[in-house]
């Protein structure tokens, strides 16, 4: 690579960047292919004064709903993320990424009629359903949601994934893309084991590595996008993974080094590696799952973490319609 690209020019050469943000001026200056909102990403921008328009036009535009209390609270909040989504692929030329209520995720119906509801008013707002991904936490009943929205043509973001099991299940029910989370994996392990790691030994960066190893070896089409990084050098340890979504700040580190950067991540490669092909049941996936304890105790703690932000989200909608 020539030393005068960018780090962040260089990954755009083997890897599609995603800008991990709700701030749009971030995603203007950065040029990422795709973009990704959460909860906390909502709740943050959606509390800033800059952003306050899109809230005031969804409690405006749903006035008429006749819909009242926590109905009508849950209504405007569908129209708030999708009129972040609506501003961000504006900016963005390929797909946004639009979370579902944390709280459903062990409720397959009702992941289903959320999902389904807020890809009907992107459809309405004339977006097409090729250009979202609707997220939902790596549970087994989320992953079944999945499972039947992907028949429907509305495509998942299968979201807060910390295990082989989780991307295995994920890949059997035509999941069209995952985002295993890096660096809440280095996260659990620094605490637990009271050590650094350097970015080549890191537990995230190797736990998306198998997963890219098997998806490539047993060819399957569902994306990987690396998420929640913590530092540069996981990002550069995962070029050559088919997404990474990463935060302004990185990607302002990114932009502002030349050092030379390699791929680190083939396909090619992949398919020589020595994998063998499971399959998981409910019974498997749930055992596997609790046998990892970082697995069990982060997928809990993430949806515990973005249901306390859409509580705080409802909160602030509430002061507003009122």
């Amino acid at each position: 690579m020539s030393e005068s690209l960018s780090q962040l020019e260089q990954l755009k050469k083997f890897t599609v960047v995603v800008a991990d943000t709700g701030d749009f001026e971030s995603m203007k200056q950065y040029k990422p292919q795709d973009a990704t909102t959460n909860p906390s990403l909502i709740l943050a921008a959606a509390s800033k004064p800059e952003y306050g328009y899109l809230v005031d036009k969804a409690v405006t535009d749903r006035k008429g709903s006749g819909l009242a209390g926590a109905k009508r609270v849950d209504d405007v909040i569908d129209h708030v993320l999708v009129n972040f989504g609506l501003e961000i692929l504006k900016i963005v030329p390929g797909r946004v990424s639009t979370e579902t209520d944390a709280r459903l995720s062990f409720d397959t119906p009702g992941t289903l009629a959320k999902a389904r509801q807020l890809i009907g008013i992107y459809e309405r707002n004339g977006i097409s359903r090729e250009r979202i991904l609707i997220k939902i936490a790596s549970t087994w009943e989320g992953i079944r949601a999945a499972e039947v929205l992907e028949r429907e043509g509305i495509h998942c973001n299968l979201t807060l994934l910390f295990s082989f099991a989780q991307a295995v299940a994920c890949a059997e029910a035509g999941v069209r893309l995952i985002s295993p989370f890096v660096g809440r994996i280095l996260d659990w392990y620094k605490a637990a084991m009271k050590r650094d790691y350097a970015p080549a030994e890191d537990p995230g960066v190797q736990s998306v590595t198998q997963i890219f190893e098997y998806y490539k070896k047993f060819g399957y089409k569902t994306e990987i996008m690396g998420a929640s990084f913590r530092n540069k050098g996981e990002i550069t340890e995962l070029a050559g993974c088919d997404l990474l979504t990463i935060s302004p700040g990185l990607l302002g580190e990114l932009a502002g080094s030349t050092e030379p950067l390699a791929l680190k991540l083939d396909s090619s490669a992949a398919k020589s590696t020595a994998w063998e092909k499971i399959s998981l049941d409910e019974k498997s996936f749930r055992f596997q799952l609790n046998e990892d304890a970082m697995a069990t105790e982060k997928t809990a703690e993430g949806i515990r973490k973005f249901s306390s932000d859409i509580v705080k989200l409802e909160q602030l909608i509430a002061s507003r319609l009122s």
